[in-house]
């Protein structure tokens, strides 16, 4: 099933898919343990690592088969160092995996942000430190983009602020058009999807198109699918030009079938992303994904 409209810039899409593939927390704390019991008392404790949804997207791009540098310079995540390993088994002997693996890397103190990515007994880990937070591409994690030649980003602050934005109108309920919806269950962040979102804004920059079908014929449900989330339902909203995550979630509101998407009671994760464009386009191209996953 498919519902699309598409107004004036504004496009949006709902279609039905199925299959997927989460970080496991499992695997962080592995990564967590070794870091501060210091490799089995080997080396100093390390302080623990900060979550990081840009990281989370490189380990899917990389699991891909993206190199792992071109993942983290594609994710927008400005880094300074990185580390990266790739393990296989279940659960239970990740940390014996881990410790395996140049433990003592994985201890490395300068080391501050990790991400993760599973797909069956493979998980990927991603380490890394950025650059100072008023520098270089870290200076857009504010709710204000700042624009940039081949700038692409799915900050946490700014995909936090979105779920806020989004989970503050479905809690009171709203008007959609003529059609009222009442008030629908919180969303809860997905750093898949937000990768996803931010691979088809980064798309569309480059290659200066405005559909949700990509140039390859991929659909937002095959680009879900395709980096393994489970899912029964998944929607998009897409947009060019607003300035801000405000500006980008005001508009969709304001259009009856992007606000019908966000206030969709069978939806309960989403992830959003946005790029810069290039040459006479040089707005900012903007993807919301939604999505049902599968029990």
């Amino acid at each position: 099933m498919s519902r699309s409209r598409c107004s004036w810039g504004w496009c949006c899409s709902v279609l039905l898919g199925t299959l997927a593939g989460h970080a496991h927390a499992d695997a962080l704390s592995a990564v967590q343990i070794l870091r501060e019991g210091g490799c089995g008392g080997i080396v100093p404790a390390a302080r623990p690592l900060l979550r990081n949804s840009l990281l989370d997207w490189t380990a899917e791009q990389w699991a891909q088969g993206r190199s792992l540098l071109s993942a983290a310079q594609r994710s927008g995540y400005s880094a300074k160092s990185t580390a990266g390993w790739h393990v296989t088994g279940p659960d239970s002997s990740l940390v014996q995996l881990l410790r395996r693996s140049e433990c003592r890397k994985i201890a490395n103190p300068a080391l501050r942000d990790i991400g993760l990515y599973r797909r069956g007994q493979d998980t990927w880990v991603v380490l890394a430190s950025s650059y100072t937070a008023t520098t270089g591409l870290q200076a857009t994690l504010g709710s204000q983009p700042t624009f940039g030649s081949q700038a692409a980003f799915a900050s946490p602050r700014l995909a936090t602020r979105a779920l806020q934005l989004v989970n503050d109108v479905r809690a009171r309920g709203t008007t959609c058009g003529t059609r009222y919806f009442g008030p629908a269950p919180p969303l809860t962040l997905s750093a898949t999807l937000g990768g996803v979102a931010l691979g088809h804004a980064t798309d569309m920059a480059e290659h200066n198109y405005f559909e949700h079908v990509d140039l390859s014929g991929q659909s937002p449900a095959d680009r879900v699918r395709a980096v393994g989330y489970r899912e029964t339902l998944v929607g998009e909203n897409i947009a060019y030009g607003p300035e801000s995550v405000e500006e980008v979630v005001k508009g969709w509101l304001g259009s009856p079938g992007h606000c019908e998407n966000i206030m969709d009671p069978r939806f309960a994760e989403m992830g959003i992303g946005y790029a810069a464009g290039e040459g006479e386009r040089r707005g900012l191209y903007w993807d919301q994904l939604l999505a049902a996953p599968r029990s």
